[in-house]
């Protein structure tokens, strides 16, 4: 651990859930090939589309609607629906499509592994300070085990715009009500959380999740309050 500046006391901890609290990687890239698979499978046409289409379609999505920039859910029913019209489905075919795909999206975005650390350090913590989840991600807390160490989740779209963005951290001090200053936002992001955090006034806690030195970081435009490099870690605050 690494103490670049002296901590207030803590009330609360706001968490990052992506790549934070599990490894979200392999989540990820098991959810982008085991979807294609099902969706050539369900709308044959789409067999001849490769990856690079569907980057394609992305793109498109994200400049259609600047709203899928804060909404990776929005993002995803736009790319599907760019794909669906690609194919010729009618509108009222597409939203269908869209629904359904989603629903299988849900069950294959939410096959996440938490490690037998995260558990153990948030049943401790959770005893000593309320804990809020802020994700620009969308996860479901229930089906991967986790909802009930938090007291809430803010996610990017529905709850404001995606970190390093102030929405959701001011959401986050409001809930807590505590001091932005006595809340310690725990991610593994330079920029969208500690970034994020230091602009809102709270204090950061950074996971470096790599053998590297933060100064080998090229998006870290602040420091954080503190580095570590294990979970546990964090149970020397209470």
């Amino acid at each position: 651990m690494r103490f670049y500046r002296s901590l207030n006391p803590i009330q609360a901890m706001t968490f990052d859930l992506d790549d934070t609290l599990y490894d979200n990687h392999p989540v990820i890239r098991r959810l982008e090939r085991d979807l294609r698979v099902w969706l050539n499978q369900r709308f044959p046409l789409l067999q001849k589309y490769t990856e690079s289409d569907w980057h394609a379609w992305k793109r498109q999505a994200l400049q259609h609607n600047e709203l899928c920039r804060h909404d990776v859910t929005l993002a995803r029913e736009t790319q599907l629906a760019f794909a669906f019209d690609e194919i010729g489905l009618a509108k009222p075919s597409q939203a269908e499509a869209v629904k359904l795909t989603m629903h299988q999206v849900a069950i294959l975005r939410n096959r996440v592994e938490i490690p037998e650390a995260t558990f153990n350090t948030l049943d401790k913590l959770v005893r000593r300070l309320p804990l809020l989840a802020i994700t620009n991600g969308n996860v479901d807390l229930q089906r991967i085990g986790l909802q009930d160490y938090f007291i809430d989740t803010l996610k990017a779209g529905p709850n404001g715009a995606a970190k390093p963005h102030p929405d959701m951290f001011a959401q986050a001090t409001s809930i807590l009500d505590v001091p932005a200053s006595s809340i310690l936002h725990v991610g593994d992001h330079l920029y969208s959380d500690v970034l994020g955090a230091k602009n809102a006034g709270l204090q950061a806690a950074w996971l470096n999740n790599s053998a590297l030195g933060i100064e080998s970081f090229s998006q870290g435009k602040i420091l954080p309050d503190v580095e570590f490099t294990a979970i546990e870690q964090l149970l020397y605050f209470v």
